[in-house]
């Protein structure tokens, strides 16, 4: 197995629900497997789903280094508490994770361009960690826009983009949410590995090999 970085379009795409589904079937398969959230704000909720999915005993400051009350841009919430997030002291929290397990699925905060601290962005620590990426995108009206930009700036920056997940948050269903999968790959060649219906909560962690 390998580590993966997932990403999103944007907030509230369903990363964490995406990741918790893989963990637990990469769990179920016997693999040594974890999450990693370098940053939240406003809760901690992201990180305690990822430790329960994958039945983890590891503390919250091993998963979840840097936690900020406000629920805002991280460079902001920083602010706030008249703190600085250091990308590195995020790299190194990753590295002291990846030599205790086969697989750690790093959990992106909010979207691509998310700012972390100045100039510095998770497409940063991203292109840092160096990490094969998971884009998870709400299968909805104008997902394929948000889509292509994002990979092109992945693309950009000489990461590779394993596949696409599309989650489908809404529950019913539009002529876009049944046309974006082709128009994504189409525009980008890169492959939709898996789509979740609305309220799906498993996910074949094979997709990964």
């Amino acid at each position: 197995m390998s580590h993966y970085f997932i990403t999103g379009t944007d907030a509230g795409v369903g990363k964490t629900h995406v990741i918790c589904a893989l963990l637990r079937d990469l769990c179920h398969r016997g693999v040594n497997a974890a999450g990693y959230v370098p940053v939240s704000c406003g809760s901690r909720a992201d990180a305690r789903a990822l430790r329960e999915a994958a039945a983890s005993k590891l503390s919250l400051e091993e998963i979840n280094p840097v936690y900020l009350r406000a629920a805002a841009a991280p460079s902001v919430a920083a602010e706030f508490e008249r703190r600085r997030i250091e990308p590195s002291a995020l790299v190194d929290a990753y590295q002291a994770l990846a030599v205790r397990f086969d697989t750690i699925l790093v959990e992106g905060m909010g979207g691509w361009l998310l700012p972390l601290a100045p100039g510095y962005t998770m497409a940063d620590l991203a292109a840092e960690l160096n990490l094969p990426i998971l884009l998870v995108v709400n299968n909805k009206l104008g997902a394929e826009s948000h889509a292509i930009l994002t990979l092109q700036d992945i693309q950009r920056r000489g990461l590779t983009c394993k596949g696409i997940i599309l989650n489908h948050i809404a529950e019913d269903w539009d002529t876009a949410s049944l046309t974006n999968r082709r128009l994504i790959e189409e525009f980008t060649g890169i492959p939709v590995l898996a789509e979740l219906i609305h309220g799906q909560d498993e996910l074949d962690s094979t997709i990964l090999d």
